[in-house]
Order: C-alpha cells, then structure tokens, then sequence
C-alpha cells in the first residue's frame, strides 16, 4: 500500500469515527441518559480527532523556508564554483532549471 493512500484511508477512518462517536453520543444521550455510552462514544471521538491531526501533521511535504532558503543558497554557490571553474553560467542555470522540472514531474 502506498503512503498516499495509507493516509487516504487513515483520514476516512478517523472521520468516520469522529462523525460516528458524535451521533453516539447524541444517541446514547436521548435513549436512557446511558453516561458510559456517552463517554465512550466521546472517547471514541476524541481519540479519532487526535489520530487525524497527528497524522495530517506527519504527512504533511511542505519544508519550511529556512531549509528552502539553505537549499538554495548551496544550490547557488556550486553554480558559481562551476562558472568560475569555466563553465557557461547560463548553459549551468539551463541545466538546474531542467533538472528542478524533472524533479517536480517525478515527485
């Protein structure tokens, strides 16, 4: 199974429980004012609320800037070593454009 969708059915599982403990809950509190069911099903709730956000908060792919911003700045000192070393700055910054879209298109 893919992460994809190993998180796909993880987040369809966790609201189905979240939407089912509620309707439990309301449920268990109109029938006989059952506490423990009432409990339970906010339990059940409350347990998939955590689960969805830990695992929305592990999947998540963005980087944050400052690891974007290092990136680049050792992305930009080998194309200065490069043109220093001789090679055409523009033939090195064609090639890094290329290659970013490959790498964006495999991703």
């Amino acid at each position: 199974m893919s992460n994809a969708l190993a998180i796909r059915v993880i987040r369809v599982v966790c609201t189905l429980c979240f939407v089912g403990g509620i309707a439990g809950m309301i449920v268990a509190s109109l029938a006989d004012n059952n506490i423990n069911a009432v409990l339970t099903a906010g339990i059940i709730s409350a347990i998939a609320a955590i689960v969805l956000l830990a695992v929305s908060t592990v999947s998540a792919q963005r980087r944050l800037t400052e690891f974007d911003d290092a990136d680049a700045e050792i992305l930009e000192h080998g194309i200065r070593r490069l043109t220093d070393a001789g090679a055409d700055e523009h033939a090195v910054r064609e090639l890094v454009r290329r290659a970013i879209d490959l790498g964006r298109r495999t991703e």
